[in-house]
Formats: structure tokens, sequence, C-alpha cells
């Protein structure tokens, strides 16, 4: 199945630059946070690039570490509480 643009998008930023240079490869659907490879330090950064990527407003209020587990997720939530730009 193909990658969105931005799906494609924040994998290629979260291996670049928050996941270890020895994580394995990511799809949309692996488990970022309840596998522990994503710290919740690392969620704020990860959501200025959700939201840039989506161009869409989230209001950090509104996301939890549930909401951010996966790239799939993470694309439903700025779809669900994101306000257009």
């Amino acid at each position: 199945m193909a990658r969105s643009a931005e799906a494609q998008a924040l994998i290629d930023y979260l291996k670049k630059s928050i996941l270890p240079k020895n994580a394995p490869d990511i799809t949309e659907d692996t488990p970022l946070v309840s596998s522990g490879m994503l710290d919740s330090f690392a969620l704020i950064e990860i959501l200025m690039t959700v939201e840039k990527v989506t161009k869409r407003r989230i209001s950090p209020g509104k996301v939890g570490a549930k909401d951010m587990d996966t790239v799939a997720q993470m694309l439903a939530t700025a779809e669900r509480v994101g306000i257009p730009r």
C-alpha cells in the first residue's frame, strides 16, 4: 500500500531527527509510544511537525500520548482536532 505524502514526511522526520540511528524501520502503523521508541519529551516537537506537515493547528490540550502512538494515529488526530491554516 502506498504511503501518503504526509505519512512519508512524518516517517522521514522521525527517522532523521527523533529515533536513534539503529532503530528498526517504521511504517504508518508501527507503535512508537507504547513500544517505548518515543518518550513523552519528544511528543511536543513531533506535534509541531505534524502541524507543519498537515497544515493544521492542533491544540496540545486535545492530544494525548495514545493519539501519537503511530504515524497513522498522528494524522487521524490532526484530521479530527486540527484547525486548517
